[in-house]
């Protein structure tokens, strides 16, 4: 048995989930979330308490078994507290501003990199050099992230770029002057 899926997953009193078939809806203060759920797999809810059980131990529904639990313990979680990433940028010049809902980096680069917000991703910019990217949808906010930190990736020379905020990028040394 999945460690992972064996799990019950806690519904808040501010979310409400709705089971329609293969498709389950997650709603809360923050948005609504919906996930189609293969048919070898059964979501039941019980109270505030959600359970994912798979129907044979066959490895296909062995490894959806756990990964369908977690996707739905991601929209629950989503709906009512919601994710961020938190991206920082290095460089002399290099910075971030807001024009509008979307964002524009000067990453050195002769032209500015404009970044649109998709739908449900909204960017905040406490200081020119700090990115916070927040949403309901993990993969999508996790997936935004990722994009900017691909416009110009931590340099290992100088530490340049744009890296997460916890991220630790390993210096190489120069050439060697003899």
């Amino acid at each position: 048995m999945s460690r992972v899926g064996k799990m019950p997953i806690e519904v808040p009193a501010s979310a409400n989930v709705t089971i329609d078939g293969t498709t389950v809806v997650v709603k809360g203060p923050k948005g609504e979330l919906s996930q189609v759920v293969s048919e070898r797999i059964d979501v039941k809810q019980e109270g505030s308490l959600l359970t994912v059980a798979r129907r044979t131990d066959e490895p296909v529904d062995r490894s959806r078994h756990g990964l369908y639990r977690t996707l739905i313990y991601n929209m629950v979680r989503g709906v009512t507290d919601g994710y961020e990433k938190t991206l920082e940028i290095q460089g002399v010049g290099y910075r971030a501003a807001m024009k509008g809902t979307d964002l524009e980096l000067q990453l050195g680069y002769s032209n500015p990199r404009t970044v649109i917000a998709p739908k449900g991703i909204t960017f905040e910019l406490p200081v020119p050099t700090r990115i916070i990217v927040r949403g309901i949808d993990k993969q999508l906010v996790g997936q935004v992230a990722a994009d900017i930190r691909a416009l110009r990736k931590p340099d290992p020379y100088k530490g340049k770029g744009i890296r997460y905020r916890d991220e630790v990028v390993r210096r190489k040394v120069g050439k060697a002057i003899k």
